[in-house]
């Protein structure tokens, strides 16, 4: 039973990872041995796994005994991973289905969707990961709230989590003071090692949070990600609607699908009842409509969406039964409703499949 035991990092269980180094049962408690990578590795939830897998066998008491792996170990584990681990996400026989969050332009509220979604569609049933794309503005840990570094084992990245959503970001990697001033070839390498240095355990959907406009960077990930769809975030202004269909333009230059629009900032219900559409209306819709997509979702202004994001609190836990909950909800069941189309490659001979 502690053998099947799985490290909520590595996401195998940790007999087969070579993690358990004894197991010995001493009147009425059970004392188990462990190896992990690293002094910094997230030991807490695995020692509670552990004690659960003890309790289960009806063992009053558990005492478990951590150890740090060698250079060796580290160097074993780590090709035991690269081994087992299945394509990168979006490369060839990956079953990962990749979804870029894109806008022309900044303060459409994009990471908020990104991160709001990414929780909505792990409820729903789905393994979700997050590539913070964002590299000058990136803002997705705080907003999952996720407290801890990535791990490593050996030259492997084991992405951090939270609320069911693992995530890397440049925010892990640079001081919080320092700005990052890369030109497009160091840009362009972070993003590779973001998705194939990391450790990402073929998740059902891989959500990356864009930078606005249409740089580098959604260059470089057009390149990484072929296969990718792109859903674009825009506010109801019908000024917001015309700067985002040029993130919608891209896509399509680079035969990526446009899955559909989310209309952010929609409306703010006040105290009386009454929406107000303070930043005006039909954005959204215009924008869809002008594409040939659906409006996956308009989500409402929340204080408390603000301040849970402040929190690292999504809103499905800062304020699950508000109208921004129930509309990430919505947002999250049309994603999974609208799968990817069917490609059609041209063959040299003119044969197509």
């Amino acid at each position: 039973t502690v053998h099947a035991v799985v490290d909520p990092d590595l996401r195998r269980p940790i007999g087969d990872l070579g993690m358990v180094r004894e197991v010995s049962l001493e009147g009425d408690a059970a004392r188990v041995g462990v190896v992990v990578p690293s002094p910094g590795w997230h030991a807490d939830p695995l020692g509670d796994a552990i004690g659960a897998a003890v309790k289960a066998l009806g063992i009053a008491r558990g005492e478990i005994d951590v150890a740090f792996m060698d250079d060796a170990g580290r160097a074993a584990l780590a090709a035991l991973l690269r081994r087992d681990r299945p394509p990168m996400p979006g490369g060839q026989g990956s079953k990962t289905r990749v979804i870029a969050v894109a806008s022309g332009k900044g303060g459409v509220g994009k990471s908020s969707v990104t991160a709001n979604t990414a929780v909505a569609l792990h409820q729903a049933g789905l393994d979700v990961a997050v590539v913070d794309a964002d590299v000058w503005g990136y803002s997705i840990p705080k907003m999952l709230g996720i407290e801890h570094p990535p791990q490593a084992v050996d030259t492997l990245i084991i992405p951090s989590q939270a609320h069911g959503v693992r995530a890397i970001s440049m925010d892990f990697f640079v001081p919080s003071d320092e700005a990052v001033v890369w030109r497009g070839p160091m840009l362009h390498k972070a993003l590779e090692q973001f998705l194939g240095d990391v450790f990402w355990d073929e998740p059902d959907v891989l959500l990356v949070d864009m930078p606005p406009g249409t740089g580098d960077v959604a260059i470089s990930m057009s390149q990484f990600l072929p296969r990718s769809q792109t859903l674009v975030v825009t506010t109801p202004q019908i000024t917001a609607q015309r700067v985002a269909k040029r993130a919608a333009g891209m896509a399509k230059k680079v035969n990526q699908e446009v899955l559909g629009v989310v209309e952010n900032m929609s409306w703010f219900t006040g105290d009386d009842g009454k929406r107000y559409e303070i930043f005006g209306s039909g954005g959204g819709a215009a924008l869809a409509a002008e594409l040939g997509v659906p409006l996956l979702g308009s989500v409402p202004l929340l204080p408390a969406m603000r301040d849970g994001a402040d929190r690292g609190e999504p809103v499905a836990m800062a304020a699950p039964d508000s109208e921004a909950a129930a509309a990430f909800d919505a947002i999250a069941a049309r994603i999974v409703e609208l799968r990817p189309r069917v490609r059609t490659f041209k063959l040299r001979d003119g044969l197509k499949w």
